[in-house]
């Protein structure tokens, strides 16, 4: 049997760029870009190795969506591919963040880019509820994956569930019981050929082995890489606590920023005095309408500090050193446990956790999608005590109009006239610009 042809590096590189520059709107968003790029258009990967690599994400600190692209980079191309894929995830939204840090600190909130942003905003919830339903259909095989859902669903929106809590009430359950959620097809490829990642491991099956040794190197260098500088600054002034501040953070983020913002806001604000509250709540604002992961919110507040000392200077320092130190250890858990986690791919019970981890992501993405949603729609929404559980509620009278106009917009693009991503972002940034115009 002939071993099928991988797509070049460059190929893979344009790719990895359009997923960079599409990565709006949080996790549920830039994983729906990344399975609609790799899996649906493409056929690199096939879903049930997609989701093998997403739940393995999910339990990591850190970007699961970053982490992904690394991942995924690393299976199509090795070390290089996965370098390629977890930084052009990053690169793109950190240049805008640095440069709107800049246009923040030096001019104030710039009312065409909040406009811009206003529209993306508004497309991505519908891609939030795009990626909720087609990853649904397919993780979900069986009544006790979808009660597992439900289940997450409800510990997380209701409940406050700290979100590390649930994944691995899941990966137990999956464990004990791999059964209930493997023998209802989960990880069955679709009709067709198969992926050309699972055509070329059936063929070569020591290409995993082979690679492993590299991807553990890189990992080991990246361990180094990420602790060299905070070794090096401790103690300095505000660049050594910006790079033991935020190596901290980089090891706690488990289930993404949300999880964390309150913490970083309450030291960054009260015990550093890095910014104000105020200019906390603007920095996460940007960070959730810019592309790439949440946690770039962290460059807001690293270059808010190095500004206040250093002028733009020193703040695009810091923000660089921010980036740096949130981010190596990200390649260095992807290069270190991918291949570990590749070898159990198979493996009955371990196969059984993943699949319960993900129905508990469906989940995941739901409780995404109502948060996410209920901001964007209404402009004050609040949590209303029900027994020992609580619920988000809009207050009607707050409803948005436009908000609610362009994400229709997007709706019938996406769903009506199956546009493709970057037409649907473009066509409703422009309207959020023109609705500002009108309004304005």
């Amino acid at each position: 049997m002939t071993t099928p042809t991988f797509p070049t590096f460059a190929e893979a590189l344009r790719v990895w760029t359009r997923v960079g520059l599409l990565s709006f709107g949080g996790p549920a968003a830039q994983i729906a870009v990344m399975h609609r790029e790799v899996v649906d258009d493409r056929h690199w990967v096939s879903d049930a190795r997609f989701l093998h690599a997403l739940n393995f994400c999910m339990l990591l600190p850190g970007p699961e969506a970053q982490q992904l692209a690394t991942y995924l980079g690393w299976l199509m191309h090795g070390v290089k591919g996965g370098l390629a894929a977890g930084l052009l995830f990053i690169l793109p939204g950190a240049v805008v963040m640095l440069a709107l840090s800049i246009l923040y600190a030096t001019l104030g909130t710039v009312p065409v880019v909040a406009a811009l942003f206003f529209g993306l905003k508004c497309a991505v919830l519908v891609l939030v509820i795009e990626a909720l339903l087609r990853v649904a259909k397919r993780a979900l095989h069986g009544t006790s994956a979808w009660l597992l859902a439900a289940a997450a669903f409800l510990a997380l929106a209701a409940f406050g569930v700290p979100f590390p809590f649930v994944v691995l009430a899941a990966l137990v359950i999956g464990y004990v019981a791999p059964e209930a959620f493997t023998a209802g097809g989960h990880g069955k490829a679709k009709d067709g050929p198969p992926a050309l990642l699972d055509a070329a491991l059936a063929v070569d099956p020591g290409r995993i082995a082979r690679m492993a040794p590299a991807a553990r190197r890189a990992g080991l260098l990246a361990l180094a890489l990420w602790l060299w500088p905070v070794a090096l600054l401790y103690g300095s002034g505000v660049f050594g606590d910006i790079a033991w501040f935020f190596s901290k953070m980089a090891v706690v983020t488990f289930g993404g920023a949300y999880a964390v913002l309150a913490y970083v806001a309450q030291e960054a604000v009260e015990h550093y005095r890095w910014l104000t509250a105020p200019e906390m709540l603007a920095g996460l604002g940007l960070a959730e309408t810019t592309p790439g992961p949440l946690i770039l919110v962290l460059q807001f507040v690293g270059f808010l500090a190095g500004f206040h000392g250093g002028g733009v200077r020193g703040g695009t320092l810091a923000s660089l050193l921010t980036l740096w130190v949130t981010f190596a250890p990200c390649f260095a858990f992807i290069f270190l446990g991918a291949p570990f986690v590749e070898r159990l791919h198979d493996a009955p019970r371990l196969k059984g956790a993943l699949a319960a981890v993900t129905a508990a992501v469906v989940g995941v993405i739901a409780n995404l999608a109502l948060w996410f949603g209920l901001r964007v729609l209404f402009a004050d929404v609040h949590r209303v005590a029900i027994g020992p559980a609580g619920i988000d509620l809009p207050v009607l009278a707050t409803l948005q109009p436009a908000a609610l106009a362009l994400a229709a917009l997007a709706a019938v693009l996406l769903f009506g006239f199956k546009l493709g991503l970057a037409r649907v972002l473009a066509v409703c940034a422009a309207a959020g610009l023109a609705l500002s115009f009108v309004h304005g």
